[in-house]
């Protein structure tokens, strides 16, 4: 306010010329502005200890007479001086914010309430449905107010060819352009065992066939000697299916791989992929196709045909409740659909990999709980005093449901304590789903071919455990994880030892726990097998090794795991001679963990790019694949075609076998003394192969040799 009256004062003063009250006023805001600032003198005035007038706008006299440059860089500047409080706020709020995610992991470590980060987006809810409750519907279109029939006899005429009407409503295509040479059948006796096999594992986990209906139509077509007339899709799904079954067949002389190779070519060779009128036999192929290349190790190959079977059930509109169909084929509409939905989850948490299907898109009722002999178009009919259902779908479907959510949590750098605990006890309540004798209080022997189905789960709650791992977590939250994981192997390992105790020759309907076992369980087991050699568990450990040697080569994964394991072992007798406390019982001694083995504990996380953290430096190793400069390969790489993920004959023989493994395991259990004497082997006194040696009688020196050998 002064400076304004002294502006008026001095223009409205009689006598004065204009160049008079023009510097007038020129003072004037210099003395304002001077007044506004705190400290306002420039680095030369503040040098020379003078008066400073400079502006916002122009220099100050004295740099302007003396023809320097006007500036203002000093730190007790007031420019600059307000320039360094603001980054020494910053910096402030930064560490303030550091603090606050320490305090807050702490809290969330201590009572699980606390679920927030106020450095990332907060986690979601968790959305887990209800055991037992079906998908929400949309609501549809109320019916027209006037009758349109031929209003749709138009369009399905004047539309073709530019779309198609809703799957439901459409006549069924004739595939006349398609005539594939039929190929001849296979032996009864051969296929009537495939069928049994396929029936007895396949079937109980997903009932995608009508059996009553499909065993008619198979044995029309024995009847009549010839597949010719048959629909290509009909025969090429009675190849797929002959084709798992020769997988987990029991007969000791089947070659598994090569058979089942050659049924499943058959079948490719007999589904028209350039086909555009699907029906429901196509989906089934591409699903049963998926499942077998899952088996023999052929993971990329099964998720581009998983993809294949839900693109095909959705263009026939499986994943909607529309139409009135007949109850058989109504209810095989719903079971195929979840099928396809069950090997969607699993082979997504296996691998790794986006969900296909998205939950909003699925609006389908679930399956009844009733045996497929007891559904018939008259109606669902189940005899008295006779156990409606056979088959795990619906337990499956309770634990997969919640696989999405769990896909999303295992995207966050960390899982709370409050989210652990939500996927916990939802965990709890679907294997509440399961029979009696798959509850972990249990004591009765297993049926083996109950395990499978239990691995949905089992897997489910280690995967979502394991993520903790990761080096982005708190070292509380790893060392919880660490815990829960060993927890979740030795719960494991009950149900698999209860499996194995089964198989006994006074239960000759009871099939050997090993042609039961399949992808799912062996990498299961691989899983525990890890965390429980960790954690010094090794009875634990050795029960997960037997069962895995029982299986042997059924798998082409489980000769892979029995690799990675016997290179585990050899890490962790290395580390226990350097004075580590891994693969102990006191590896909760440890100051801090070692990073080398939890990168090897934590096994197929780095596989998937949402959980690796060995690969996330943004480092490409130019030896993995890809053009540039090459390593010389090693005598074990010889034979492998570049970038191909399977074992080489040098790699599946490297490692010494299973007997190899439980060695090893009395080499580690002798290293921290739990074991006064050596560890029984099941084999006999000598391990053999992989680096040959003497037995367990062996000097401490030539183990380390032997083990230098097979690593």
């Amino acid at each position: 306010m002064d400076s304004i009256a002294s502006n008026d004062s001095s223009s409205g003063t009689p006598g004065r010329s204009g160049g008079q009250v023009s510097s007038a006023n020129i003072q004037a805001q210099k003395r304002a502005y001077r007044q506004r600032r705190k400290d306002p003198s420039c680095d030369a005035c503040r040098e020379r200890k003078v008066k400073c007038d400079a502006t916002e706008t122009t220099s100050c006299s004295e740099c302007s007479s003396r023809n320097v440059k006007c500036q203002f860089t000093k730190e007790t500047n007031r420019r600059m001086s307000s320039i360094k409080q603001v980054q020494d706020l910053e910096k402030q709020i930064a560490q303030v914010k550091r603090e606050n995610v320490q305090l807050r992991s702490m809290l969330q470590l201590r009572d699980g309430q606390m679920d927030l980060d106020s450095e990332r987006p907060q986690q979601t809810p968790l959305q887990l449905p209800e055991i037992g409750s079906s998908p929400m519907r949309r609501e549809r279109a109320p019916p027209p107010p006037q009758e349109l029939s031929r209003v749709r006899s138009n369009i399905q005429n004047y539309g073709r060819g530019i779309f198609k009407i809703p799957a439901p409503y459409r006549h069924l295509g004739s595939q006349s352009q398609f005539h594939p040479a039929r190929p001849e059948l296979p032996p009864k006796p051969m296929a009537d065992h495939l069928l049994s096999s396929y029936y007895a594992s396949m079937h109980s986990l997903m009932p995608v066939l009508h059996w009553p209906t499909f065993e008619q139509e198979y044995n029309a077509v024995y009847k009549a000697g010839s597949l010719h007339g048959v629909p290509p899709v009909w025969t090429s799904l009675l190849f797929a299916v002959l084709a798992v079954g020769v997988l987990f067949s029991t007969e000791p002389n089947i070659q598994r791989p090569v058979r089942g190779k050659e049924l499943i070519e058959i079948s490719r060779s007999l589904i028209d992929l350039w086909n555009d009128d699907f029906v429901i036999d196509h989906a089934r192929t591409a699903l049963l196709t998926s499942i077998f290349l899952n088996e023999v190790n052929l993971k990329s190959a099964s998720w581009t045909w998983l993809a294949t079977a839900v693109h095909i059930s959705q263009d026939v509109g499986l994943h909607c409740e529309t139409g009135h169909w007949p109850v058989v084929e109504g209810e095989m509409r719903r079971r195929v659909w979840w099928g396809i939905y069950i090997w969607d989850r699993h082979l997504s948490l296996e691998l790794g990999r986006p969900l296909v299907i998205e939950d909003a898109d699925c609006e389908v009722g679930l399956p009844a709980a009733v045996d497929d002999h007891y559904i018939h178009d008259a109606g669902i009919i189940v005899p008295n005093g006779v156990s409606p259902v056979t088959n795990f779908m619906l337990p499956i479907i309770h634990v997969v449901r919640s696989i999405s959510q769990l896909v999303k949590t295992l995207k966050s750098p960390t899982i709370s304590p409050s989210t652990l605990a939500g996927f916990d006890t939802h965990f709890a309540s679907c294997m509440a789903a399961f029979p009696p004798s798959c509850q972990p209080t249990a004591q009765e022997p297993l049926d083996p071919r109950m395990l499978a189905p239990v691995c949905y789960l089992l897997s489910a709650r280690l995967i979502l455990h394991r993520r903790n791992l990761a080096t982005s977590c708190p070292p509380e939250a790893r060392s919880n994880a660490i815990e829960q994981c060993i927890r979740a192997a030795l719960d494991s390992t009950k149900l698999i030892a209860r499996a194995m105790a089964s198989s006994t020759p006074s239960k000759p309907s009871v099939p050997p726990f090993a042609p039961t076992a399949n992808a799912m369980t062996c990498t299961h087991i691989w899983r525990c097998t890890l965390f429980l050699l960790f954690g010094g568990q090794f009875d634990a450990a050795l029960t997960c090794i037997r069962a895995a040697a029982s299986i042997a080569t059924l798998r082409d994964v489980n000769v892979a795991c029995g690799r990675n394991i016997a290179f585990f072992l050899g890490v962790l007798i290395e580390k226990r001679r350097a004075g580590g406390l891994a693969g102990s019982p006191g590896y909760r001694g440890e100051c801090e963990l070692d990073e080398e083995v939890m990168a090897y504990v934590s096994g197929d996380m780095q596989g998937s790019a949402e959980t690796t953290w060995i690969w996330s430096d943004g480092e490409v190793d130019m030896n993995i694949g890809g053009s540039g400069s090459r390593a010389v390969p090693s005598q074990s790489s010889e034979g492998r075609e570049e970038g191909s993920n399977v074992l080489t004959d040098a790699e599946a023989r490297d490692w010494g076998g299973w007997e190899r493994v439980e060695y090893l395991v009395g080499v580690l259990a002798r290293e921290q003394g739990a074991y006064t004497q050596p560890l029984p082997s099941r084999y006999g006194s000598s391990p053999s192969g992989g680096g040959g040696g003497r037995g367990p009688d062996r000097s401490k020196g030539n183990e380390r040799m032997s083990i230098t050998n097979i690593i």
